[in-house]
């Protein structure tokens, strides 16, 4: 990847690679295709601006992974569990757009673009996590984060080294 070579970083074993305009994130180890999933972005257009609720493209890692041992469907505020799956939240709830399942938190690594300033995606709190609404993965839906489905975030997280590249492709 030209921006690897450019930040003169090493490539990690793992490689996300999320496409805003075909909504699916692929997962790669060692230059080989692992899968394929359906996912979605900002309803919002992409963004790497503070409280644009769009989703910042370019290069990220994954810093962090929470809610390992959680079930699945958990709901987190605050990147912590709240107890209840999202099936047992109030109706009033589960119309929101919840965190659910796992998160694998992001930090940019572009300077200027995804990290520093209004561009930070770790400081925009930009996720990538389950979600309650599994009907609308393959669209637009979020307010920022990339959305999957909660199995399969399930499965990535548990895949998935800390530190993995995750590139957000605008096309």
């Amino acid at each position: 990847m030209k921006v690897v070579e450019q930040l003169k970083i090493k490539e990690t074993q793992d490689l996300l690679i999320v496409s805003i305009k075909q909504q699916r994130l692929y997962h790669q180890k060692e230059g080989k295709s692992v899968k394929t999933y359906v996912a979605s972005t900002s309803l919002k257009p992409p963004s790497c601006i503070e409280d644009s609720l769009g989703t910042p493209w370019g290069l990220h890692k994954v810093c962090e992974v929470i809610g390992v041992g959680q079930s699945l469907g958990m709901v987190f505020q605050g990147r912590k569990p709240i107890g209840i799956q999202y099936w047992d939240c109030e109706e009033a709830m589960q119309q929101k757009n919840l965190i659910t399942s796992r998160i694998l938190r992001l930090t940019g690594l572009q300077e200027g673009l995804n990290l520093g300033g209004k561009q930070d995606t770790f400081k925009r709190f930009v996720y990538l996590h389950g979600t309650n609404h599994e009907n609308r993965l393959g669209k637009p839906a979020s307010s920022g984060c990339i959305q999957l489905g909660n199995q399969e975030i399930i499965d990535l997280a548990n895949q998935i080294t800390l530190g993995s590249h995750l590139y957000i492709s605008l096309n």
